[in-house]
């Protein structure tokens, strides 16, 4: 994770102090989504609805873990289950294992807001269990990123803005620069280590912006094959659409990381069509390095690698 702090006028020990505390709560933020999100821990609030997916019981559940849920259903419903969290057992299969969904006691003490495993959290409410077992996934870093910000500005003096990376998703709070934040799309397939220039330059005056690529989270799985984390949940397997990076910037970093699944699903003969027709700032790098974009990804384009376009 990374932090950019901008105050309006020379930077005070106050700015530093107020910047300081910004990243506290930066991490505090992150901290606690990890306890209520994370499929990898034991003692999360994901892990211990995990356990029940499929009982058809009713526990409560954190604000965090319920708004991840509704936006999880709701993005499933929007983009025609291109978008869908039940892809854990398919990751798992892949080889990317996360914590013990066996039965029996967790490794870690037990979330405190899952019904039957502890006192409810103060102010849990009642959620169903999940049919199957649920990856939040990109939807959780861009909530994590969403609620970060919304703390972090709390913390910095009036007219300051504020730029936060995690995992290469950005999202801006409060005032930008002038010329807005540029913010790099790296090139998916260049083979120097991340050290070549990047296919486009977006100047980030509002909102969030995201990027799935297969170019980072790849392995090899337990069958020998090549896979990578973009997973088609209508196959159950890495999608092979064409495309290796899609790039989405929109007013909120959940939901740009959401468009950035579906339209990676779209493949590299739909995702222009569909990006226009719902009116998207995309771009996106195919298998032979070739760039496109929308109308409005261009309109936020700092910079563009033109010899790529194609």
């Amino acid at each position: 994770m990374r932090l950019h702090v901008r105050v309006p006028e020379r930077a005070s020990p106050a700015a530093l102090v107020a910047a300081e505390d910004a990243w506290k709560r930066v991490r505090a933020e992150f901290d606690a989504v990890d306890v209520a999100l994370s499929r990898f821990r034991s003692d999360s609030e994901l892990t211990a609805l995990n356990r029940l997916a499929g009982t058809g019981r009713v526990v409560p559940a954190s604000w965090r873990l319920r708004t991840a849920l509704a936006a999880v259903h709701r993005a499933c419903r929007l983009t025609d289950g291109r978008f869908d969290a039940r892809v854990l057992g398919a990751l798992e299969r892949l080889g990317e294992i996360g914590a013990s969904l066996g039965a029996g006691t967790p490794s870690g003490p037990a979330s405190p807001a899952i019904a039957g495993l502890g006192v409810p959290a103060p102010g849990a409410r009642l959620v169903e269990a999940p049919t199957a077992p649920l990856d939040m996934g990109g939807i959780g870093k861009g909530l994590a990123l969403r609620w970060a910000a919304r703390e972090a500005l709390t913390a910095l003096p009036a007219h300051a803005g504020l730029l936060l990376e995690a995992g290469g998703d950005v999202v801006h709070g409060g005032v930008p620069p002038p010329d807005g934040w540029l913010v790099g799309i790296e090139d998916p397939v260049a083979d120097d280590g991340g050290e070549a220039q990047p296919v486009a330059v977006i100047a980030v005056h509002e909102g969030a912006v995201a990027t799935s690529s297969v170019r980072v989270r790849n392995w090899i799985a337990p069958d020998g094959r090549a896979v990578h984390h973009l997973v088609d949940p209508r196959t159950g397997e890495p999608a092979r659409t064409g495309l290796v990076s899609v790039t989405v910037a929109a007013t909120d970093p959940a939901w740009a990381e959401v468009w950035t699944k579906a339209l990676f699903l779209a493949g590299r003969s739909g995702i222009g069509e569909e990006a226009r027709g719902r009116g998207l700032a995309a771009w996106w790098v195919d298998e032979h390095g070739r760039l496109g974009m929308t109308p409005e990804a261009r309109l936020r384009s700092a910079w563009v690698a033109e010899e790529r376009l194609g």
